[in-house]
């Protein structure tokens, strides 16, 4: 089943602690359904003393949201995606808010089959 959200959208963070918030997916893992946005759960974990890094450290690092708690941003508010197949076979995700295109799953098929049976 296609997903609503995409690795590289912008979307608006509408659950959660830091509901209000907007980011960029970094990473979508679809087994557990779950999301890396930039700059959004950030939280510190301490790095073990190494040969390489003596003293150890502390690391911010962006932790995964469950996929339901964002939306994609279109027109600077967070939307449902639609999925429609245009005229020419081509698949695309709209945005249901402004009616624009977010991004081409399937190109169209117009070329591809000419002269096969």
């Amino acid at each position: 089943m296609p997903q609503h959200v995409k690795k590289g959208d912008v979307v608006l963070v509408t659950a959660g602690n830091h509901r209000g918030s907007t980011g960029e997916i970094l990473e979508v893992d679809l087994k557990s359904n779950r999301v890396i946005v930039k700059g959004v759960n950030v939280r510190k974990r301490r790095v073990r003393p190494t040969q390489a890094q003596p003293k150890g450290s502390i690391i911010e690092k962006e932790l995964s949201i469950h996929i339901s708690n964002v939306s994609p941003v279109a027109g600077g508010k967070a939307t449902r995606v639609r999925f429609v197949t245009r005229a020419d076979g081509a698949k695309v995700r709209v945005a249901a808010r402004d009616g624009s295109e977010l991004h081409v799953l399937r190109k169209s098929s117009a070329g591809k089959g000419a002269g096969k049976r």
